[in-house]
């Protein structure tokens, strides 16, 4: 008997709109702030911050992290499909904040410009390219537990998987790390840990895929 759950298009449409519109509203900010602070253009080194500055910033991307997880939460009922529109939302929503700085200060010039990803603990450094190509593999991902959720064939991660998403995520995590003391410093980053960033995504996207074999019942609706 064929199961009769459908795709979940409004609540895509949904995090389509919102994730596009909190990306305008990230970029309009950092628009603000490269006026006060880089006239010019950006660029490394990095420009002294006042203190009091630095911690608005770090707690408003705080308060970005937690709107977009709210979103996700939301968007489904299963822990798995609100964790899979948690990472749809960012993806959308980072990969169109950088559509928003080009359409309106014309940066970055190319895919391999530096850029400086968030500030929480330290600063995450990395050429634009690497942020997007996370974020186009989140897309995927969270698009295919809905897709799977919607048939009645939702996944099952075990608790490896789970565990070597994480370590995944962290070997990415460290690879934009690895120039956080150097901008820190006032200095100029040139060389970006590829290796290891392409080490933590070829493990996260293999360990996905392994997981798609892990199914429940087809009868259970989850999303």
């Amino acid at each position: 008997m064929e199961s009769k759950l459908k795709f979940p298009a409004a609540k895509l449409l949904f995090i389509i709109v919102f994730s596009i519109a909190m990306a305008f509203m990230e970029a309009a900010i950092v628009v603000y702030l490269r006026q006060l602070y880089y006239p010019d253009g950006f660029s490394f080194p990095l420009k002294i911050m006042p203190l009091k500055i630095y911690l608005v910033e770090t707690g408003r991307e705080a308060a970005t992290l937690i709107m977009l997880a709210t979103v996700g939460w939301f968007s489904a009922k299963s822990f798995l499909s609100r964790f899979a529109g948690f990472v749809m939302v960012f993806g959308i929503w980072d990969i169109f904040y950088y559509v928003f700085l080009k359409i309106i200060l014309n940066w970055p010039a190319g895919m391999m410009d530096w850029d400086i990803l968030f500030l929480i603990p330290l600063p995450w450094v990395g050429p634009v390219l690497a942020p997007v190509i996370v974020s186009v593999a989140l897309i995927g991902g969270g698009v295919v537990i809905w897709v799977r959720a919607s048939r009645g064939k939702p996944i099952v991660p075990s608790v490896w998987h789970w565990a070597l998403e994480v370590l995944a995520g962290l070997i990415i995590i460290c690879s934009f790390l690895m120039n956080a003391k150097l901008v820190m410093q006032h200095g100029v980053p040139v060389y970006f840990h590829w290796e290891l960033f392409c080490l933590g995504l070829i493990l996260g996207i293999g360990v996905f895929v392994t997981s798609l074999k892990n199914n429940r019942p087809r009868s259970l609706p989850v999303i």
